[in-house]
């Protein structure tokens, strides 16, 4: 246990200052392989441009704090217990429109997050140049779009299939 203000200090320090290292090279990659201007590019949406970056900066923060602060991951509960203990006539129901709301949320959020994985992995693969070397070392030709295609499908079908499973929650 760290009994110093000095220690405790020297530890927010260190951590903010390993969070920024982090995020910099996490911003370093995204540059990198130009994601953002690909999105604009593909979308026509050049005078957005930093409504995109603000987005995957503020994506960035916020799993950051979610990640972190582990009260911020289990908001369903405590609205549950806030609600139980209020005494809010009809809470069943209020429970369920929470229920359902979150589960939209987390499905729309999960659709998002895994374009946004998969555009990322494509680009560095691109920039990689590893489909191209990867088709001409095999003596591939016809149909790479459909390989690519076919992988992707398999990626989503087996990501389905081990959070089906509770795959993410072990027991």
């Amino acid at each position: 246990m760290i009994q110093s203000s000095g220690a405790k200090v020297f530890l927010a320090v260190y951590g903010v200052s390993s969070g920024f290292l982090v995020s910099a090279g996490i911003f370093t990659v995204l540059l990198a392989v130009g994601l953002t201007p690909r999105f604009v590019g593909k979308t026509h949406t050049a005078k957005k441009i930093f409504l995109y970056e603000g987005c995957i900066t503020a994506g960035a923060v916020l799993g950051t704090f979610f990640g972190i602060v582990p009260v911020l991951s289990h908001t369903g509960v405590l609205i549950r217990q806030w609600i139980s203990q209020s005494g809010i006539e009809g809470g069943l129901s209020f429970l369920q429109v929470i229920d359902i709301g979150g589960e939209i949320f987390l499905a729309v959020a999960g659709l998002f997050i895994g374009m946004f994985v998969g555009c990322l992995a494509l680009a560095i693969a691109e920039m990689l140049n590893s489909i191209p070397i990867f088709a001409r070392r095999i003596s591939y030709r016809h149909g790479l779009g459909i390989a690519v295609l076919a992988v992707a499908i398999g990626k989503l079908l087996g990501s389905l299939y081990y959070f089906w499973q509770g795959g993410i929650y072990p027991g």
